[in-house]
């Protein structure tokens, strides 16, 4: 009997109790009290075969449910670039257990949503319906996550769409820069892009995609997570779910940060130039101080559609420079590293002396000059960012998520805020020491004839 479907005729049974009791006939019953349903802590079960189960029942009637893997770009090789590119675009393929056909207008019927989303680190695969269509919906999680099929007519119909999801996100400067940054800052793992390479875009087998499932989509691997779901049935799911395929996988290579730079010519007036050095990985003891002092810096204008005037970088630069910028700090954790710095966009012909304005406010912090109060001020602006991406329900998923695969467990906001109230403004000047004498990384876009290089600053 295929996984599949032996998985899914669980599930009707399972949800049954999850479905929608038939409405009373109001004529002939007497009027109820209303019940208040309140939302339940959030719980957490690692199984024997590793794979974390987390959930919070809050009661909506839309249900959200994502595996999350530990299968970014980052565990590709030199010869298996562009599969993750390649996995995310062909989430909806034929598997053993439905086809391309019955996934699509399954969704559709009952109003759910099938997505996939990749970083360096993870992918992450989630489905939302309405509660009442849970066993509708886990069946094609399950089917596309265990039992893909990779035929090689249906691989071929998806390499128009990489071109084009390729294209598309290229033509973002930011974007260009971010995966320049990496390439150069890192010499494997973190460097792979998150794009399907050119000369790769045809050289893509069924062969490898399958290798790769099967070296990484696996249940020690993996994190399963339901917002709108109730634990005891979501740990059920998991433990027919992850039979299929146990075992922690290729363990991948630690990242191994280098330095250097990468420079785009080209003839637009505008320059984008990242600068950063080595920061904190997710989890150490340092990376609140880098997550403070980016806020110290400037993450982002405070006022929407306005100037960031009140950051350090944007003042530091407006002493040094007359003409029209925008800069921000940059801060990315992941598992072994991190990188930390700052992205400025200005004029090309003002691009030297912004840079270096800006790295000079950092010398200035990692020297002594920032004040209890500024970082008092950095650490509430921190907490706000905080809360406010786990107010939907899509950021608390993938934070649940990505926190369930670096560690079993999750801190929750409370916990988390404490963290950040501990650090000291001594800790905030030694991260800004890290970042100016760590070794530095620069990409760069635009016309570059007065952006000066790495070893010019």
């Amino acid at each position: 009997m295929r996984a599949g479907l032996f998985v899914a005729r669980c599930l009707s049974r399972r949800f049954y109790s999850l479905r929608s009791a038939p409405k009373p006939n109001i004529l002939a019953t007497a009027p109820q009290a209303k019940v208040q349903l309140h939302p339940e802590d959030l719980e957490i079960t690692k199984l024997a075969n590793g794979l974390v189960i987390a959930s919070l029942e809050n009661y909506s009637p839309v249900s959200r449910i994502a595996v999350f893997i530990k299968a970014g770009s980052r565990y590709e090789t030199s010869a298996t670039l562009g599969t993750v590119h390649m996995l995310r675009l062909a989430s909806n393929l034929t598997t053993k257990g439905v086809s391309i056909f019955r996934i699509t207008q399954g969704l559709e019927a009952v109003g759910g949503c099938l997505s996939v989303t990749s970083t360096r680190e993870n992918m992450a695969y989630s489905v939302e319906c309405m509660r009442d269509y849970i066993d509708t919906v886990l069946e094609y999680l399950i089917n596309v996550t265990t039992a893909p099929e990779f035929r090689l007519w249906e691989l071929s119909e998806v390499i128009p769409r990489l071109k084009i999801d390729k294209a598309v996100a290229l033509q973002s400067p930011q974007v260009r820069i971010i995966e320049n940054l990496h390439a150069v800052a890192y010499r494997n793992a973190l460097a792979n892009s998150l794009y399907c390479p050119d000369y790769r875009l045809q050289k893509i087998t069924p062969e490898q995609l399958h290798h790769f499932v099967q070296s990484n989509f696996t249940s020690a691997r993996m994190a399963l997570v339901g917002v709108g779901m109730n634990h005891a049935d979501l740990k059920q799911i998991g433990e027919q779910f992850m039979n299929i395929r146990s075992g922690h996988g290729s363990a991948g290579e630690k990242a191994k940060y280098k330095g250097g730079e990468i420079r785009e010519q080209n003839d637009d007036s505008l320059v984008h130039a990242a600068v950063v050095a080595e920061g904190a990985a997710i989890g150490s003891a340092e990376a609140n101080a880098f997550r403070i002092l980016q806020h110290l810096l400037g993450a982002g204008p405070l006022i929407k559609g306005g100037s960031n005037v009140t950051s350090k970088l944007s003042q530091a630069v407006a002493k040094a420079s007359p003409h029209r910028f925008d800069i921000a700090s940059f801060n990315v954790n992941y598992s072994d590293s991190g990188l930390f710095g700052f992205y400025t966009i200005c004029k090309d012909s003002a691009a030297g002396e912004v840079i270096k304005a800006a790295l000079n406010q950092v010398k200035a912090i990692s020297q002594g000059g920032v004040t209890d109060a500024e970082v008092t001020i950095a650490k509430q602006q921190l907490k706000t960012s905080l809360f406010m991406s786990l107010e939907s329900t899509e950021g608390l998923l993938h934070e649940i998520g990505s926190q369930a695969l670096v560690s079993g467990t999750y801190t929750s906001p409370a916990a988390v805020i404490d963290k950040i109230d501990s650090v000291a403004t001594a800790d905030i000047v030694n991260a800004a020491k890290t970042f100016v004498n760590g070794k530095k990384s620069m990409a760069a876009r635009g016309n570059l004839i007065h952006t000066p290089y790495l070893d010019e600053l």
